[in-house]
């Protein structure tokens, strides 16, 4: 029953999301300002479909850590769960994903139009000399950045690969850093196409002010985001459920000489 459900919401994401950009591609003669509430009802609507279909809820806490105008929200990344789901909360924001997304027709197009913030990984250094002319354009703005530390997805309880580029943004925009720690690897695991029953939840952590030492703000990101990581997935391994994903975090902390208990 689970993957049935797992694969009708698959279905039904990939649809509603066709029909969606199709139906309001007349955002793209509007200003950007305009048309950017299709984005957040497309987040809705993903999240309508994840709860009453494939039975995944979601929980949010820590609301008042997110800080007025412009910000850096570095999120943990364990599924494609987070990479809609937090979009409604902010007025404003920008992704920073990788540059192969805009040549995706139609999704690609409005990437594009809302000036989310493409990366060619390929380049590093030029890469991040990019990525910082349009960070620091979208602060000005008031906008909120929106960045997975590690670059990709990590599985619930793997080990963390935290990469300096938030750390790089945190120094040269001299703005806060709001870390998201979360527990949706658990759910929606990284590989394979089931998606199990529970509640997701995001907690949105104290900010890290601007102006604090870059190696100890970084340490503080990574503690701050591991911990409370940590925290939310055995939170769900105490919910009653059943959630085979806990046994390979049982196995991933056990190599990593940590208790799952």
């Amino acid at each position: 029953m689970i993957l049935i459900r797992s694969l009708v919401f698959q279905v039904l994401f990939y649809v509603s999301t066709v029909v969606l950009m199709v139906l309001a591609s007349p955002v793209f003669l509007l200003p950007a300002r305009w048309g950017w509430p299709v984005v957040p009802l497309w987040a809705r609507v993903s999240l309508f479909l994840l709860r009453w279909v494939a039975g995944l809820k979601l929980e949010f806490r820590g609301l008042e850590n997110i800080p007025e105008g412009g910000c850096i929200v570095a999120a943990k990344h364990q599924s494609a769960w987070e990479t809609f789901a937090i979009l409604p909360l902010f007025r404003s924001p920008t992704y920073v994903l990788k540059r192969e997304l805009r040549y995706i027709p139609l999704f690609g197009w409005y990437t594009a139009k809302f000036r989310q913030i493409p990366v060619d990984r390929g380049k590093r250094s030029v890469a991040l000399a990019l990525l910082t002319d349009n960070a620091r354009t979208a602060i000005a703005e008031g906008r909120q950045i929106l960045i997975f530390p590690e670059g990709t997805r990590r599985g619930a309880g793997e080990e963390p690969r935290y990469k300096y580029g938030v750390s790089h943004l945190y120094k040269s925009l001299a703005c806060p850093v709001l870390p998201v720690a979360l527990n949706s690897g658990v759910y929606w695991p990284r590989r394979g196409w089931k998606i199990y029953p529970g509640t997701v939840v995001a907690e949105f952590l104290p900010v890290i002010e601007p102006g604090q030492p870059l190696e100890r703000a970084h340490a503080r990101l990574v503690e701050d985001i591991e911990t409370a990581s940590d925290r939310l997935i055995l939170e769900a391994a105490h919910s009653g459920r059943d959630l085979p994903v806990l046994e390979r975090v049982r196995a991933r902390w056990a190599a990593r000489g940590k208790s799952f208990d």
